[in-house]
């Protein structure tokens, strides 16, 4: 005959129960799997003209869902012959309205190098990378800072600082990823071929710490954080072969190092692509990334859903 529980057992197996379940709400949402990605401009709707023959990538959407930004090398009119990056940036009226056309952001953030990288936040301002060789340039790509107006433009962008005192390099600095949380202000990025972070004290970013756990002896970049801080994704060539992948990671806490990285299923990643720059919407059911080469350009835009369960 089975026994009773007795009641010491009982309120151990209750006290396991509450403890789990506010483990699992303490590290955030659960969500479904990735959708099959899609090229953006195929989705119907949206302007034929996210993606082109040149080379688009670097998206993301602004924390609204009301702007697309991204990097390209499009002609920037009838004639053009540069072929250095831009950030470019296409509108919608409502979340479920599709893309228009993307817009040149012109002066001051773009300059006659590559301007890329680009990333919103909250309040209307842009973090990006450049490789303009202005004097103070730690290096090849450095990150700045650009304010908003307030009247759909921006401020001359700001150049974050040098290294050791703050988390500009010599190498090529890409996909800043800001967020705030409890109280904790801090920018992840890739410097060469790893990751990176930089917490911002007295107004100013600090020295950039590696992110052990996410970083091996391929190239890991270009990572962008959920609002939560809970969960990143990141592109790695470190499965075998050349090409980049998206992996992902998660963790309970701020404070708390990240998971193993766990690579995307076959809906988003292919096997003899690279797939770069991914990035999560603000409410992290949206993954847009580029893809290289594209069907249509060197280098495409393309999007996948998921669900909050």
């Amino acid at each position: 005959m089975k026994r009773a529980a007795t009641p010491l057992a009982m309120v151990t197996g209750v006290l396991v129960i509450i403890t789990t379940l506010a483990g699992i709400a303490f590290a955030g949402p659960h969500f479904s799997d990735w959708a099959t990605a899609q090229k953006v401009d195929e989705i119907a709707g949206n302007s034929t003209e996210v993606n082109t023959p040149s080379l688009d990538g670097c998206p993301i959407q602004s924390p609204d869902g009301l702007s697309l930004y991204m990097a390209s090398n499009r002609p920037r009119f009838v004639g053009d012959s540069r072929t250095d990056l831009d950030i470019w940036v296409a509108h919608r009226a409502t979340q479920a309205s599709p893309w228009g056309a993307p817009q040149n952001l012109g002066e001051p953030v773009n300059s006659l190098a590559d301007d890329f990288c680009p990333t919103p936040i909250r309040g209307g301002d842009l973090f990006f990378v450049s490789r303009e060789a202005l004097p103070g340039a730690c290096g090849m790509g450095d990150i700045y800072l650009a304010h908003s107006d307030h009247k759909g433009g921006f401020r001359e962008p700001q150049h974050l600082a040098c290294g050791p005192a703050g988390p500009n390099s010599a190498l090529d600095e890409q996909g800043p990823s800001y967020v705030q949380v409890e109280g904790v202000s801090l920018l992840y990025f890739s410097s060469g071929p790893d990751i990176y972070v930089s917490e911002k004290t007295g107004g100013s970013f600090g020295p950039a710490a590696s992110v052990a756990e996410l970083n091996t002896a391929s190239s890991d970049i270009q990572p962008n954080l959920r609002k939560d801080g809970l969960e990143v994704v990141f592109a790695s060539n470190r499965r075998a072969g050349t090409d980049q992948d998206i992996y992902v990671a998660t963790r309970a806490s701020i404070d708390d190092p990240f998971s193993g990285p766990v690579m995307l299923s076959g809906a988003v990643n292919t096997t003899d692509k690279n797939e770069t720059r991914p990035s999560l919407s603000w409410d992290a059911q949206t993954l847009h990334f580029g893809r290289t080469p594209g069907p249509e350009g060197s280098t495409d835009i393309y999007v996948t859903t998921r669900d909050k369960l």
